[in-house]
């Protein structure tokens, strides 16, 4: 072991050496299970944000139409109607756990599988020998740029899921995005294009939105007839996903009408924008949000779900090990559209916690809000609770539905959603 890890040290993470180690794996992890992916149809969705909620959105679209199928994410795996917390918290795990996946898929007589797919995932081959029939992307902003290098190589990476479709297949591409002319010059068979602000294979209009859903017209070329999209969460991003869901869902064979029957029952993944009521007299969440392009949705949904007047509290920090540039662009976007902002521990890995605090409070305007600086993150939450008044909005960001936090030592059990809760039965007390 010790061998291996002076070997990690010495080749860089995208030398050839080691990414032919990494695509040796996948296939002898497709071997040992038997190439699982052969039986079914796999659904692969990739993108910077939005790749959780979009791959449930899809597996709820196919349970509604009554198709037998299975799901992996960041945040959950399913298997028909099992649902359990993905415990690695990996967006793409080890190749391995991914074929052992599908192949308990077969075992259930699923017949589809929708993936959630990373841009590391794809560069090291753990998607190899899945075989994908349809291939989607939410959208393409800064995130990992520390292993990708530039945007253009990391959208390149995220790329190669459409190349998997090997000239066939189906890839559903976001017409807003910057990604859209590069992937739609990689040849598949057919191609389904989405949009919220143009002409499009499926496009929105007269988008309204309120506290607890959204609603928008639909429009779908080929078809003379508009239709409400309508959905039971909040957050304008989320007409996004669900445009993204459909293109899959109807490439898949799920006719139009089904795909908007379903959504209105969908509600939502936890710990992404979940609302989190005990009784208090203000609204809280607990959601996954880590970008800064996320971080910018996030809260401008939020102001415009709140009324004038009220403020927005959020709690903030930043992931260790990766990408320390996009710490003082969230210490900024915070402090610009939130009113109070409590900067604090989140999932440090081997870096110093106290030092990625300080990084993203250099990019604060401290004029332009109450900025604080709390080291344990359970404190920070008490404070932000206490802080709020009536008509408020609090938001835990970056943790959603972890079960654990990253440390130098290894995971530590950390489940916000449920600290979040505990600390809410006990508002009056803070």
């Amino acid at each position: 072991m010790k061998v291996l890890s002076v070997l990690k040290k010495l080749i860089s993470h995208r030398h050839p050496l080691r990414l032919k180690w990494h695509h040796a794996k996948a296939w002898f992890a497709a071997w040992c299970n038997g190439y699982p992916a052969r039986k079914l149809t796999v659904i692969g969705i990739t993108g910077t944000d939005g790749k959780t909620t979009t791959v449930s959105m899809v597996a709820h679209i196919l349970e509604h139409a009554g198709v037998r199928c299975g799901a992996l994410s960041t945040a959950f795996v399913k298997v028909d109607d099992e649902t359990q917390w993905n415990a690695t918290q990996k967006t793409s795990p080890s190749p391995f756990i991914i074929q052992s996946f599908l192949k308990r898929l077969t075992e259930n007589n699923c017949t589809h599988a929708v993936l959630e797919v990373s841009s590391h995932g794809l560069v090291q081959g753990r998607l190899n020998d899945t075989w994908p029939k349809i291939a989607g992307i939410t959208n393409t902003t800064p995130e990992h740029l520390d292993y990708h290098g530039t945007m253009e190589q990391y959208r390149r990476d995220k790329g190669i899921l459409f190349r998997l479709l090997n000239g066939t297949g189906t890839k559903i591409l976001n017409r807003d995005d910057d990604s859209y002319v590069p992937y739609l010059s990689i040849p598949t068979a057919s191609t389904v294009t989405y949009s919220r602000t143009t002409y499009a294979d499926l496009w929105l209009t007269n988008e309204q939105a309120n506290a607890q859903s959204m609603r928008a017209t639909l429009h779908s070329s080929g078809e003379t007839d508009t239709t409400n999209l309508e959905l039971s969460i909040p957050g304008d991003f989320n007409l996004e996903n669900a445009l993204c869901a459909i293109g899959c869902a109807r490439a898949a064979g799920v006719e139009l009408h089904t795909c908007l029957e379903a959504l209105k029952t969908f509600k939502g993944v936890a710990g992404r924008f979940e609302s989190i009521d005990e009784g208090q007299p203000f609204s809280v969440y607990v959601d996954f949000t880590v970008t800064p392009a996320a971080y910018e949705k996030t809260l401008t949904t939020l102001r415009q779900m709140i009324a004038p007047g009220k403020r927005i509290l959020v709690l903030t920090g930043s992931c260790g090990d990766r990408m320390r540039e996009k710490r003082p662009k969230i210490g900024r976007i915070c402090s610009t559209l939130a009113d109070v902002v409590v900067v604090t521990n989140e999932d440090p890995y081997t870096e110093d916690p106290e030092c990625i605090i300080e990084e993203v409070w250099t990019g604060m305007n401290r004029s332009e809000c109450d900025a604080y600086k709390i080291f344990d993150r359970r404190e920070a939450m008490r404070f932000l609770l206490r802080k709020a008044q009536p008509g408020d909005a609090v938001i835990f960001c970056a943790k959603g539905s972890d079960t654990t936090m990253w440390t130098a030592k290894g995971q530590i059990p950390w489940n916000e959603r449920e600290i979040t809760r505990e600390l809410l039965r006990h508002w009056n007390k803070l």
